[in-house]
């Protein structure tokens, strides 16, 4: 239970600070630029914060017509959990109550619930077992994010997992040189006379 807050927590503080928070400065400041490095077809971001996890890996596709995303990607690790953090974001019109999977040709997501829809899309975000990042990694060719739309037909969204083992290896690397732990809250129960 108590872990669980915990990576809730941290989860909680990627979110609001790794890339959205570092954008939302002080209106007179200028905006927080990250460190970028291109790992092949990802790229891994690493913001001038104090965070559980201030870099993550992040590749974005877009459709060649109206350059409108389609699908993004970030990881996130978080080195005082060993734990990673996931986001993908999916377009809207999907069936909420199907969740998606991650597939690649030697790892199969347990299905991933939607957390929050926006007018940009609809978002899994979420702590994840190493499992699904060292699944991924091992991959041969390159993966798919499969979803089902409101009108139940399933579609296979594809991204690229060429890089993904250095940029992943690159990100943690960074992450446990930058990273501000976790502080852990008081255990209510001990406070109790």
């Amino acid at each position: 239970m108590k872990k669980s807050i915990l990576v809730g927590a941290a989860l909680g503080v990627l979110f609001l600070s790794g890339a959205a928070g570092a954008q939302q400065a002080a209106p007179s400041a200028a905006p927080v630029k990250p460190d970028v490095k291109t790992v092949e077809d990802w790229i891994v971001r690493c913001f001038p914060i104090e965070s559980p996890s201030p870099c993550d890996m992040f590749q974005e596709q877009d459709a060649r017509d109206t350059r409108q995303r389609v699908l993004s990607i970030s990881i996130a690790y978080v080195p005082s959990l060993d734990r990673h953090a996931l986001q993908v974001s999916v377009p809207l019109d999907i069936s909420i109550p199907k969740g998606l999977t991650l597939k690649s040709d030697s790892y199969t997501s347990p299905v991933l619930k939607y957390r929050r829809c926006d007018r940009n899309g609809c978002y899994v975000e979420q702590a994840v077992d190493n499992a699904v990042v060292e699944g991924l990694a091992k991959s041969q060719t390159g993966g798919k994010i499969n979803i089902v739309a409101d009108n139940g037909k399933a579609f296979a969204l594809d991204f690229s997992l060429k890089g993904f083992a250095a940029a992943h290896d690159d990100m943690v690397s960074q992450a446990r040189a930058k990273a501000k732990a976790v502080e852990k809250q008081p255990d209510a129960a001990a406070q109790k006379p």
